[in-house]
């Protein structure tokens, strides 16, 4: 599809997203500033920085006073709400791997509507980009445009998009995705199951199976070509349904036909603690979130689509086992998920469900709002990468340490996994449970890349009987092929691990806890969210905090322990095995199921920028779960950091209590 040579309209003033406090107080007086002189920028801008979640209550036109508010240069936050419109900018210039961290689509609306039309950055995070083209937003690597428009140059379409895609070209000449889907994707029909003498890798077989046929995407069906599947499940949240029906409704009128609706389903994941919770009550958000969920509420509602609602604490107390509730994409692979299926969601870490074998990786509003009434989901077919897991994990090294290793590794850091699919294989991946496989998968959101996989075994099978009691046969089909093209293989040697923690700032600050100079004073514990709210992680906390309540000790004064469930089956599980019982004991604070203070949305987050936390959650980005320092860690770091008032690993804590107990120390 040719794309029309047309100009653009000048674009106006350029904002340098910098690491210099100075020059972002420069820009915001009206200074105009080169390139040169606006270096160094900043690098990992995540979304959670470009709109913070307090904002994501608004998701309509209020969205442009808001682009940047936690955007920091040096540790500051500069950039005031409204500074975006009353600059008169209309470029921002970033560094490396921007948009990192969460799907949410706020933050490029936010963006637009302020007046932004173009972004360039040095390297862009997968779903930050796709949904930056699916409202009309253009973004480049292009250095050189930055010089051309301060001298008031026109730039055409053709150079914004000429390295892209021809479905993301085309996309963006349409002005985004619900306009594009108007002009073209009434023609989109299953392309059948097609087969390729070429090896494949397992995601490429899923992937094939599930694949649309359209005049407006690429025909090679090859890794970069843009394309459309067929999604056996497609689900959504309370933050992203307001704004999909906004879009749909002021798009297509009201009603709308959803395409085939039973494989719909809606969560509230995010929203329990809402009305406890300080980042809300304290800037008055409340009354804007409780309409928010109302709004998704409502859609439910209108559409009678299968919906899942998190307990509030008061409901939970009167719960007899009977509500399925809990984090969307934990309850995806509970209650839905399949091997060989193609799973989509409005979260960032809907690759969780890649432990079963399945496909499964986050999406936009836009791309859902296109997908509710198309049935098609928009993705950039992508390469693989090999990880290879050998050795055997020593005792107290868990999936969790895995990840942090990976995501300190250099090449990760570089952007290697950006939009790939992350296969990992090999001796330590076979005898991990699907709770810590989740933990790998979930977390190739932190590494850069577009989902994670494990081929299904007959543990996949265990978990699918004893979990869900499902009887599920294994497929030939099912594995990726031993001559199979990776674009690298990333080798770890899991025996040489030790327990892993990340620096606050970013999940990429990994170092081995034996290799920290510093001593670190805790004042919060938080064990929960998508990643460490498994029943697996639940057994670790147990037995660390069992293991301290036999060696006399409990969670000091000075530190607050959360422990929050992933999913209602999981603190089902704990109570029934007598977990509780022990949390209670050691002064742990319980917390019904919900994304709480993962996403700054209930107890465990920090309030004053002093404070220091341990925390199993998966990202740890500037303002993501308060203002307070973060450190990421496994669970059972968390849980004996609790114990021990500082930041310490399990093996640690039990090497110093036993010194202290050892008859030779006492006179």
């Amino acid at each position: 599809m040719t794309l029309p040579d047309q100009n653009l309209a000048p674009f106006g003033r350029i904002l340098f997203l910098s690491s210099n406090p100075a020059n972002i107080r420069a820009q915001l007086d009206g200074r105009n500033l080169s390139l040169s002189g606006a270096c160094p920028l900043r690098d990992d801008i995540s979304t959670d920085e470009i709109t913070p979640m307090p904002v994501l209550a608004n998701y309509d036109e209020r969205l442009g006073r808001y682009p940047y508010t936690g955007v920091q240069a040096n540790g500051e936050t500069l950039i005031a709400p409204d500074a975006v419109i009353n600059g008169r900018f209309t470029v921002t210039v970033g560094g490396k791997r921007y948009g990192k961290g969460s799907s949410r689509e706020h933050s490029p609306v936010a963006e637009k509507r302020a007046g932004i039309r173009l972004v360039i950055a040095k390297g862009f995070e997968r779903l930050y980009r796709q949904n930056a083209d699916n409202i009309g937003l253009f973004t480049s690597t292009d250095f050189g445009l930055i010089e051309r428009i301060q001298r008031g140059e026109a730039i055409s379409l053709r150079e914004l998009t000429k390295d892209r895609d021809t479905l993301a070209a085309t996309i963006l000449a349409s002005g985004g995705l619900l306009g594009f889907g108007r002009e073209h994707m009434a023609s989109i029909a299953s392309a059948g199951q097609t087969t390729s003498r070429q090896p494949q890798t397992l995601f490429e077989k899923i992937i094939a199976r599930h694949l649309l046929e359209a005049d407006c995407a690429g025909r090679r069906n090859a890794p970069g070509d843009g394309a459309f599947v067929r999604a056996d499940w497609r689900f959504i949240h309370e933050y992203y349904t307001g704004m999909c029906a906004h879009m749909l409704h002021s798009t297509f009128g009201k009603p709308i036909t959803l395409y085939d609706k039973e494989s719909i389903v809606a969560f509230e994941d995010h929203t329990s603690y809402v009305e406890t919770s300080f980042a809300h009550l304290s800037r008055g958000l409340v009354p804007n979130i409780l309409r928010m969920c109302q709004a998704h509420r409502d859609f439910v509602a209108d559409y009678g689509l299968r919906s899942h609602r998190t307990l509030t604490e008061a409901e939970a107390a009167s719960d007899n086992g009977g509500n399925a509730a809990g984090i969307s994409h934990a309850m995806m692979s509970e209650h839905y998920a399949l091997p060989g299926q193609v799973v989509v969601g409005t979260d960032s870490h809907t690759p969780h469900s890649g432990a079963l074998g399945c496909a499964a990786f986050g999406v936009g509003t836009t791309d859902m709002a296109n997908a509710f009434v198309t049935g098609a989901v928009r993705m950039t077919l992508p390469e693989s990468l090999l990880v290879r897991l050998d050795g055997r994990l020593p005792p107290g090294v868990t999936a969790k340490d895995i990840v942090l290793e990976l995501l300190a590794r250099p090449e990760i850091r570089d952007g290697l996994g950006i939009g790939k699919v992350f296969e990992f294989t090999g001796p330590s991946v076979d005898t991990l449970s699907t709770d810590e496989r989740a933990t790998l998968t979930n977390m190739t959101a932190e590494l850069g890349g577009l989902t994670g996989i494990v081929a299904p075994d007959q543990e996949t099978v265990r978990f699918l009987r004893e979990r869900r009691g499902v009887e599920f046969a294994l497929e030939e089909w099912m594995h990726s092929d031993p001559d199979a093209h990776y674009a690298a293989t990333l080798h770890i040697d899991c025996a040489q691990l030790s327990p892993m923690v990340a620096r606050p700032g970013d999940p990429g600050h990994g170092v081995s806890i034996k290799d920290l100079q510093e001593r670190v004073i805790i004042g919060i514990a938080y064990g929960g969210s998508c990643t460490a709210g498994k029943r697996a992680d639940f057994d670790h906390y147990h037995a660390v905090l069992a293991w301290g309540l036999e060696h006399g000790l409990r969670v000091p004064s000075s530190v607050t322990l959360y422990l929050q469930y992933g999913t209602t089956a999981v603190r089902d599980y704990c109570v029934a095995r007598g977990y509780d019982r022990v949390f209670n004991a050691v002064g742990a604070h319980m917390l019904e199921p919900s994304c709480g203070a993962c996403a700054n949305c209930g107890p465990g987050s920090s309030t004053q920028a002093d404070q220091v936390t341990v925390s199993a959650i998966n990202r740890n980005f500037p303002g993501r779960s308060g203002p307070g320092k973060v450190w990421l860690a496994s669970p059972p770091t968390v849980a004996a950091s609790a114990l021990a008032g500082e930041l310490i690993s399990f093996e640690e804590l039990q090497r110093r209590t036993a010194v202290i107990f050892s008859p030779h120390s006492i006179s």
